[in-house]
């Protein structure tokens, strides 16, 4: 549907150009939006697939296993869509010390995303509403430190940003002037507290975040990590175990297309159908990729048992991995208890049935990932649409 009063037009200087930056109206949309046919059928989809994954979580033996991978998986994904280079393993390494196959400020900017995400739901489980002041603090973590430092972290802009383009004037579009971030952003937190049914809330509040860009840097990242916090403020999901980052991702130039054109023609309800679409897809690849990395759990510590003396101490290193599943031999030594060459020698049977994978080919500071739950957690294929 498309719609007239969708917002307007206001003369804006960034630089030295005069340029016409777009101000949305408020949400909800008006007239108001048609929740019917097609569209009703996708978010009755996602709803369903949410409520799987949701009950999926609930059936796992240790959830929480879970959430340090699927968050980081996020993280990554995220921060790809804007152009970092850093893989899963890439971050895992640099958070146990471990050089890198990318340039640090890619895997650093990728470590303080996880923070700002860690942040901004545990202060929800505190009771902190969802407000612009937890995305301020969320947004200050993002950019403490590294590229974009200097675009005043935890702060709305004050001056005219763009979008596409090498100039304001080339731009392919232009977000509100700075002296409405704060209104836009004062009526979009207003949503956020209405009664508007989660999944329509968590599409239209990512879509008007993503169309007021208010922050000089990291909107994009901000603006995802919105969805979840969404989900997870309304009950949708218990869990932050959805990482739809990875279907905005594989259909980067459709994700843009629908944002687009809400702000050129208020066509709210094709934006609702592509976002439910993703939300639908991204929770059941989830639920399937859950449940694979438990069968993998499970399969390892059977085979594990039945290698004879060395069993014990094995399963012990087994379950270390599962927690983290990238770390050295004086990690492994630290957490389980275990001397480094009982350790050394368990990793040894790992290796042998394929289980773990040593990454650096060096004598000393090895590093050992457990390969299987890795490839398990990256056995995605292209998401099907339909």
């Amino acid at each position: 549907m498309k719609r007239t009063d969708i917002g307007q037009y206001a003369v804006s200087i960034a630089g030295s150009e005069s340029v016409r930056a777009f101000v949305p109206a408020p949400l909800p949309p008006e007239p108001q939006l048609q929740l019917e046919g097609t569209v009703r059928d996708a978010l009755d989809r996602a709803l369903l697939a949410l409520g799987r994954l949701d009950g999926a979580a609930a059936t796992l033996p240790d959830v929480h296993l879970l959430l340090y991978t699927y968050q980081r998986k996020e993280a990554v994904l995220s921060s790809q869509i804007e152009g970092t280079q850093s893989t899963l393993d890439d971050l895992l390494a640099h958070e146990i010390g471990e050089a890198a196959g990318v340039p640090l400020a890619d895997v650093a900017e990728v470590s303080r995303y996880v923070a700002a995400m860690t942040h901004g739901l545990r202060r929800l489980r505190e009771g902190f509403p969802l407000s612009n002041r937890l995305l301020r603090e969320m947004h200050s973590i993002l950019l403490e430190s590294g590229r974009g430092a200097e675009k005043t972290p935890g702060e709305f802009r004050k001056s005219q940003n763009w979008i596409g383009g090498s100039r304001p004037g080339t731009a392919a579009f232009v977000p509100p002037p700075p002296q409405e971030v704060e209104r836009c952003m004062s009526d979009l937190e207003r949503f956020l507290h209405s009664n508007a049914p989660a999944l329509v809330k968590a599409a239209l509040a990512h879509v008007q975040f993503e169309t007021i860009h208010p922050f000089l840097d990291g909107n994009g990242r901000i603006g995802r990590l919105l969805i979840t916090l969404v989900l997870c403020h309304e009950g949708i999901l218990r869990e932050p175990l959805l990482y739809s980052s990875l279907y905005f991702k594989q259909h980067r130039q459709q994700y843009y297309a629908e944002l687009n054109a809400v702000r050129e023609s208020g066509d709210f309800e094709r934006w609702l159908e592509f976002f439910a679409t993703a939300i639908r897809v991204s929770a059941d690849a989830a639920t399937t990729t859950g449940r694979r990395i438990f069968t993998v759990f499970r399969e390892d510590r059977d085979r594990l048992k039945g290698i004879g003396r060395q069993a014990p101490t094995a399963l012990l290193i087994q379950e270390a991995l599962q927690a983290k599943p990238l770390a050295t031999i004086a990690a492994l030594t630290e957490v389980t208890g275990l001397t480094t060459p009982t350790v050394t020698q368990s990793l040894r049977e790992l290796e042998k049935l394929g289980i773990v994978r040593e990454t650096t080919g060096k004598a000393r500071g090895r590093v050992f990932t457990y390969a299987r739950y890795l490839d398990a957690l990256n056995a995605e294929n292209e998401p099907k649409v339909g």
